[in-house]
């Protein structure tokens, strides 16, 4: 399950942030935010699915065994079946565990790009390339947050009426998501 609070603080304001120390510190912290979660979800996903798989193979052969515990055990793997296919597609932690491992992901190629000053960071100013670089990460994690958002709300339905109706979603910081 997603744990409230857990994500890393909103870091230093003011316009004296440095670039190491948002790359040490912000950035960092992110991904190893990031890491975790994805860690999580791919756990708890692969343990729905294993439940699901293993317990829906069981049940026919209990309701095939013709001793008294069989029906019982049958009926109890029929739910337990039930039940963590639909917690899967209730807490969606393939969702989950595939927004937070690609944010992860583009984190780290964001922070590579940017130290050895290629990709977008090429032939910028040290101050040009971190505002660059602080713009492209704070937007990836603000693009992970609405993603998750829409992917725990209603499979996106939430989502699409906001945009249906002319408001924009706005990610929220990590820290303050409940889900």
């Amino acid at each position: 399950m997603v744990d409230v609070g857990d994500a890393p603080e909103a870091g230093a304001g003011g316009g004296d942030m440095t670039a190491q120390g948002y790359v040490e510190g912000r950035l960092a912290q992110y991904q190893e935010w990031y890491d975790v979660k994805a860690t999580r979800m791919k756990a708890m996903h692969l343990r729905m699915r294993t439940v699901s798989v293993v317990g829906g193979a069981l049940v026919p052969v209990f309701v095939n065994l013709d001793a008294g515990f069989a029906r019982v055990t049958a009926t109890v793997l029929s739910v337990v079946v039930v039940a963590a296919v639909s917690l899967e597609s209730v807490y969606r932690y393939r969702e989950q565990w595939k927004n937070y491992r690609s944010t992860e992901q583009l984190l780290g190629h964001e922070r590579v790009y940017f130290e050895a000053r290629v990709g977008p960071y090429r032939e910028l100013s040290k101050r040009e390339a971190f505002t660059l670089l602080v713009a492209r990460v704070e937007r990836a994690i603000a693009n992970e947050n609405a993603a998750t958002l829409n992917v725990m709300t209603l499979g996106g339905q939430v989502g699409a009426d906001l945009q249906g109706s002319g408001q924009q979603a706005k990610g929220e910081v990590p820290a303050a998501r409940e889900g």
